[in-house]
Formats: structure tokens, sequence, C-alpha cells
């Protein structure tokens, strides 16, 4: 029985509201949520550059606070060094 229900919700929400609802949340909020995806995920690895720089050669902080901080880090760290190690190219500062 509930699958029928959000069967009926799931056809309401499309259509023409659906649609502008998605039209309006691309032309007035998505590049501000694009924004402030991309300033968090710059902010976290500049932590972690912070905290974790020994691991690129780059000692700023003492070795015991990074041991401290090791357990929240440990799931970033791949995509960290990833990201840090990369080549970039003049395009990506564009964007």
């Amino acid at each position: 029985m509930e699958n029928k229900k959000t069967e009926k919700k799931n056809k309401k929400s499309g259509g023409i509201v659906g649609f502008f609802k998605d039209f309006t949340y691309g032309m007035a909020t998505h590049g501000m949520a694009r924004h402030a995806l991309k300033t968090r995920s710059s902010m976290e690895h500049l932590f972690i550059l912070i905290t974790m720089g020994d691991m690129l050669g780059i000692p700023i902080l003492p070795p015991y606070y990074s041991l401290r901080l090791l357990p929240h880090v440990v799931p970033q760290i791949t995509t960290w060094k990833r990201r840090m190690l990369r080549e970039k190219d003049f395009v990506e500062s564009m964007y």
C-alpha cells in the first residue's frame, strides 16, 4: 500500500510543478551551492595540509597534534594526497 502512495507522490512531484522547482533552483541557488561545496572542500584540504603536512614533507605542526587528529583525518587522506600531488593546469584555476 505504501509503494502506491509513494508512486503517486513521485508522479505529483514531477510534472510542471517539479519542473518549475528544479528550474528555479538551477537559476537561483545552484551556483551558490556549488561554490559553497567547493569552498568547503578547499578548507578541508587546507586543514589536512596544516595537520598532516609531514606526509608531503611540509612540517607545520608538531607531530603530537598531528597524531591526535589522525583518527579524524584517515578517511580523507587518500583523496587529499591525490589532489595535492596532481598536476594542475591553467584552465582548472579558471573554474
